[in-house]
This record gives C-alpha cells, sequence and structure tokens, in this order.
C-alpha cells in the first residue's frame, strides 16, 4: 500500500481517473443548463400565446380574383375537358411608409421575464394605375370588381382596435383572413372595387394598434418602401435582410429609419398565383432583454475542465515539490467543489443580473476550497496560492465572458500562458527519479 502511495505514475493516473470522472456531473449541469433555458422558452411561448406573438407585417398589396382554364383528360369519360380555376393576381403598392411607436412592457411568468410590446402604427402609401399586360392574361378573366385589399398579420389575436381603411376618399372596413395563401397564411382584408381602365392614382392609409411578443417585423412591398420606428426600449436588436440606413439607440431608447427600394429585393410589383414568396425580405426589430443568462453559463462551463486540470495540477506540483502528500478523496471533493460553483452560478443568475451572480460564486467557492486547503495542508503559503490560482482563472473566465468577440483570442492567449506557466515552473523535476515522500 506504501509502494502505491508513493508512485509517481499510480498518482498521475489517480489524478487523471478522477478528472475524466468530474466531467460527468459537468455534462450534467450543460444538460441542466439546456433545460432551464427551455422551461424559460416555454414561460415565453406561454405569455406570447396569451398575449400575441412575434409579429411580421406582410404588406399591404392587392390580390385580384382571375380565371384560368386548363385542359384536363378524365380516364372516366376518355375525353378532355376544359376546366376553369380560380387564381389571384397580387399587384403591391408604388409607395409605402410606415410610421410608429413600440412601447414594450416586461411580464413574468415564475421567475422569467418576458418582452411583449403595443405598437401604434400609421400606414399610408398609393398604388398606380394597374397595368398588368406583363402577366399575359386576358383583361376579361380578371375580376377588379372583386379585388381585396390584404395586410398579412401573423397573429390576429394582437389586433387591439378595429381596423379601417380609407381608400380612394373611401371609408371601409376591414375582415379577418386572406382570399388565397399565395403570400401570407393570416391577415385581414378589405374588398375593392378597381377600375382598371382609369389613368389614376389610388391612395390609401389606415392605423394599427398591434400587441405583440418580442421581434416586430415588416416586408418592404412598396417600390419605395420608408419605415420610422420609434420607441423607449434602450436595448434593440436590428435584424432581418435590412439593417436601418439611420438609427440611434440610447439609455432613452431608440430611432430608427429603412429606406428599401424594388431593385433591393428579389420579386416583382406584380405577379401571378404564388410565384414569389416576401417572406425572405422581413426585417425589424428584436426587443432584447439586457442580458441572456443561460448562454453565459452555458459559455463558462466549457471551461470546467480548465479548471479541474490547472487546479489538480498545482495540487500536484505541490505534492511534488513539498513532499505533502493529498490523498485521492482530497482531489475529489476540490473537483466537486469547482463543479458546485457552476450549481450556484446558474441558479444565482435566475434572480441577480449574470456578473453579480458570478461574483457570488466565485468568492463562495474559493473560500469553500481555501478553508479546506488550510485544514489538509495546515499550509497558510500553500493555501495562497491555490487561492491566488483559483481568482486567477476565474477572473480570467469573466474576461472571457464579456469579451464574446474575442472569446477565442484571448482563450487561447491565456491557455498558452498557463502552459508556459506550467513548463517553467516543471523544467528542473526530474521524472524518471522521482518518487513521493509522504510528511504524516
Amino acid at each position: 500500500m506504501k509502494n502505491l502511495k508513493t508512485n509517481i505514475y499510480f498518482k498521475v493516473t489517480t489524478i487523471t481517473f478522477i478528472g475524466l470522472l468530474l466531467l460527468i456531473p459537468t455534462f450534467m449541469i450543460e444538460n441542466l443548463i439546456s433545460e432551464r433555458e427551455w422551461t424559460q422558452n416555454d414561460a415565453i411561448r406561454e405569455v406570447s400565446a396569451k398575449w400575441g406573438e412575434e409579429q411580421t407585417i406582410s404588406g399591404p398589396f392587392i390580390s385580384i380574383p382571375y380565371h384560368r382554364y386548363v385542359k384536363q383528360f378524365s380516364q372516366k369519360d376518355s375525353i378532355e375537358k376544359i376546366v376553369q380555376l380560380k387564381e389571384y393576381l397580387h399587384v403591391l403598392p408604388t409607395q409605402l411608409t410606415i410610421s410608429g411607436q413600440i412601447n414594450p412592457e416586461k411580464r413574468h411568468r415564475g421567475i422569467y421575464e418576458i418582452v411583449v410590446y403595443n405598437s401604434k402604427l400609421d400606414i399610408s402609401g398609393t398604388f398606380n394605375q394597374f397595368d398588368l399586360k406583363a402577366l399575359d392574361i386576358q383583361p376579361e378573366n380578371i375580376l377588379f370588381n372583386k379585388a381585396e385589399f390584404v395586410v398579412g398579420i401573423n397573429d390576429l389575436r394582437g389586433i387591439e382596435k378595429q381596423v379601417n381603411l380609407n381608400w380612394d376618399k373611401e371609408k371601409l372596413s376591414f375582415n379577418p383572413g386572406v382570399p388565397s395563401n399565395d403570400i401570407t397564411g393570416s391577415g385581414i382584408n378589405a374588398s375593392l372595387a378597381i377600375d382598371p381602365n382609369a389613368d389614376k392614382i389610388y391612395n390609401f392609409d389606415f392605423s394599427l394598434d398591434l400587441k405583440g411578443s418580442q421581434k416586430l417585423y415588416f416586408t418592404p412591398v412598396g417600390k419605395v418602401t420608408d419605415i420610422d420606428l420609434s420607441s423607449e426600449w434602450p436595448n434593440p436588436s436590428f435584424n432581418g435582410a435590412f439593417l436601418p440606413d439611420n438609427r440611434e439607440v440610447s439609455e432613452e431608447g431608440f430611432n430608427a429609419n429603412w429606406n428599401v427600394l424594388h431593385l433591393n429585393r428579389n420579386y416583382p410589383q406584380n405577379w401571378a398565383s404564388s410565384r414569389h414568396s416576401i417572406e425572405h425580405s422581413a426585417f425589424g426589430i428584436d426587443l432584447l432583454l439586457p442580458v441572456d443568462n443561460y448562454q453565459k453559463s452555458y459559455r463558462s462551463i466549457r471551461y470546467a475542465i480548465l479548471f479541474i486540470g490547472f487546479t489538480f495540477l498545482v495540487f500536484f506540483f505541490i505534492e511534488v515539490l513539498n513532499k505533502i502528500f493529498i490523498h485521492p478523496i482530497q482531489y475529489i471533493l476540490v473537483g466537486v467543489s469547482l463543479i458546485v460553483f457552476y450549481t450556484l452560478l446558474l441558479a444565482i443568475s435566475e434572480h441577480l443580473k449574470f456578473n453579480l451572480a458570478f461574483i457570488i460564486s466565485a468568492v463562495a467557492t474559493l473560500s469553500l476550497i481555501a478553508g479546506y486547503v488550510k485544514a489538509i495542508l495546515k499550509s497558510t503559503k500553500l493555501t495562497m496560492l491555490i487561492s491566488g490560482v483559483l481568482a486567477v482563472l476565474y477572473s480570467f473566465i469573466f474576461v472571457i465572458i464579456q469579451l464574446q468577440d474575442y472569446a477565442l483570442l484571448i482563450g487561447s492567449i491565456g491557455v498558452f500562458i498557463i502552459l508556459g506557466i506550467v513548463m517553467y515552473f516543471s523544467r528542473k523535476i526530474d521524472w524518471y527519479n522521482l518518487n513521493l515522500e509522504a510528511e504524516e
């Protein structure tokens, strides 16, 4: 038993095995982080389902039904028949202007925080003369008197007030639903009667009070689309196919403007049936929460192997250089303490800001390990050494988490420096003639 106790190869094998064994609870904590993130997403979906989902306004556009005649062969009657099909032409506006105010609110489901919003949007624009000759459809087959003005909206539950359309000096009421699923599957419509021979410009405008959760997107259906949005939310994320041409973001909120031309997107001003899709051109605002603690917790636990490995290496060098025997059980207890740090970080960050949670968890773990090391080694100098090493490691991880864009660079440099320190302090150790002599 004494030979095993002082055998350097047995010691290295045991430490390596313990380190690998501790990766099992590390993976379990990673799964716990993912589970808590899924729980948060479930809370967001639950609140969104009752308040209003993420919203995308697709349109407005005009859908005009027309008849298309096709030949079909009937095997039953062994004859060829002419079948009449009803399809739709879709015409986009020449000018589209949207201006609005987004009023965000924070809601809570248990310990989770969800962002919802009310928006007040003024939408206006013009349609020029309806020239559909390029579509190669006979004018007599087009039902201009049954045209519909369509606005695609993801979740109709978000509409707060009756929506009325001012169309060419007429006031029309919107109805729920869309005439076809060619462009959007959900929205509202108003019936129109269009004179195809009239050489005129049709003006329209309407106001939309819309509720939603987290995201508000638009599609640039105008030949020229101009959108102005403002809000008191200080943490917007501008996403989608287009970024704002001008934006101002401060602690008081943001203002953003988009100006998109029809040349910037990959579909024309009019087409038949479902030949084109507009959803890929959507853009807008994501109302982000300031901190995503689960993402940061997940990133921090990726360095658990570095913590365990380097801490065990310091303990091993203490044994070698100071002829002090540390039992494998003591390695396990210290390793478990390092793992518990991540559960503390996850739990506390759900209630406090992540940076504060990190500091509290790190100080608690350092205090626990320092007290234990002081008890087993009975050396203030060695206790300060190990505490200092752990403090440097925690500071290193904290910096990496804050500098997300430079995490790989800083992490690589840090690991390189750590490797250099290990090589420096182990340069004079004669590994071939080394045995541990424990002082008990």
